[in-house]
């Protein structure tokens, strides 16, 4: 597998980029597998492929702290990202990785191979819900989320990615986000603060153990830039669907 630590000037180009290496991957031209980590230089929201700005963000917010607010090109649902928020995506071919073809099977691959690479930095990280990872409260019975994950499916790879949050400012969640339409049981109506936390783990700890977990031992030389800039350009330049709020001042794509 290859890696790719790239994180680009702006929300909008690294959640196309996400996007861009599994077309790319797809399309023959670019590498079978590959493992990308970025980390937002700004806060942002992100709104799963269907999920709902007006029922799952506070834009009125958003737009009284000049948060963008994007949508990507998975499932699942909203999340917020930004420094302290290590982001990574996986782009698996299905002919590798045949038990991924199901959308449940995949969650459930990827998500034990992450607790695993996690365990040594987190103790006692599991698999909750259908694609969150999570530590046990010390305070209580009870689980927090520390990552949320989602997936994309073509005809011939995958493209899985999600959050680990590590230092993240969680009190900006409930400001920023409302409460889901669906939530898993585990959660049990708790509140955003009541619910989220950081891992244990510094940036260079978690990506270095992600880079080794995956054996993402070669560097990817060439990513696919035309590709990334052209979705910029058609979504997120282009309809208020995929760029539910862009601030006046924030950093744009050359």
């Amino acid at each position: 597998m290859h890696q790719l630590n790239l994180s680009l000037n702006t929300l909008a180009e690294n959640l196309a980029l996400d996007e861009a290496l599994l077309d790319a991957a797809e399309a023959g031209e670019s590498v079978d597998s590959a493992l990308r980590l970025w980390e937002s230089s700004q806060v942002g929201v992100v709104l799963g492929r269907s999920s709902t700005a007006g029922t799952e963000v506070h834009l009125a917010a958003c737009r009284e702290q000049q948060v963008p607010v994007l949508r990507r090109c998975s499932g699942g649902g909203t999340i917020l990202t930004g420094p302290g928020c290590l982001m990574y995506a996986l782009v698996l071919p299905l002919q590798t990785y045949p038990q991924i073809q199901a959308v449940d099977q995949c969650h459930e691959f990827v998500l034990r191979r992450m607790v695993e690479i996690l365990a040594p930095l987190a103790p006692g990280i599991a698999l909750a819900g259908t694609s969150d990872l999570v530590l046990p409260s010390p305070a209580a019975a009870q689980l927090l989320k520390v990552s949320g994950n989602a997936m994309r499916c073509k005809r011939r790879h995958v493209l899985y990615h999600g959050t680990l949050m590590y230092d993240f400012d969680l009190a900006r969640v409930g400001y920023l986000l409302a409460t889901p339409t669906r939530e898993p049981a585990y959660r049990n109506g708790r509140s955003h603060s009541q619910f989220v936390a950081n891992l244990p783990a510094s940036r260079t700890a978690l990506a270095e153990s992600l880079v080794e977990g995956w054996q993402a031992t070669s560097s990817l030389a060439v990513w696919p830039q035309s590709k990334t800039d052209e979705i910029v350009r058609s979504k997120y330049h282009a309809s208020a669907d995929w760029a539910i709020y862009l601030p006046d001042n924030a950093p744009r794509a050359d």
